[in-house]
């Protein structure tokens, strides 16, 4: 099933992902990643069959590989070492606590406009969240020092 499909893309693509991100940078990754999920969810909501949905699942599975590691060590790279599991915890406190508003917000749209109304206001959300981070994050991966970009020291040429 696509489901299978995103979630298989989303777990392996997290070890591509979050290492590029150590790489180009967060910003880019994450709001990309959100742009990706955001038509994803798009094509949900504007199609009906198997093929368009798994695509969808594929846009999905990369979209969140994107995204999830990469939100993740923004955390670490904000966080004092000193408190960086208890950032952590409050990350996940928050970025969990979205998915049960998330869903019961999309539940009231689909009882009050159905369920297409409810899937393009998640798509919408989506990609306005995306945009936000286009717009105000900055970049929080740490420099990397020309010794390090050269493959000097700590790590490989890159």
């Amino acid at each position: 099933s696509s489901d299978v499909c995103s979630s298989d893309l989303w777990g392996a693509g997290q070890l591509l992902t979050g290492a590029l991100s150590d790489r180009i940078g967060r910003k880019r990754l994450i709001a990309g990643g959100m742009f990706v999920q955001a038509a994803a969810i798009g094509l949900v909501a504007a199609s009906h069959g198997f093929g368009p949905w798994a695509l969808a699942g594929v846009g999905l599975g990369v979209g969140t590989a994107m995204v999830y590691p990469t939100l993740l060590a923004v955390v670490g790279d904000v966080a004092h070492p000193a408190w960086r599991a208890s950032a952590v915890g409050v990350y996940r406190l928050w970025r969990d606590l979205g998915f049960v508003v998330g869903a019961l917000l999309a539940g009231a749209i689909a009882d009050l406009a159905g369920m297409s109304a409810a899937i393009w206001t998640v798509a919408a959300l989506t990609a306005l969240s995306g945009l936000v981070v286009a717009i105000r994050m900055y970049e929080t991966r740490p420099a990397r020092t020309t010794l390090e970009a050269e493959g000097r020291i700590g790590g490989s040429a890159g």
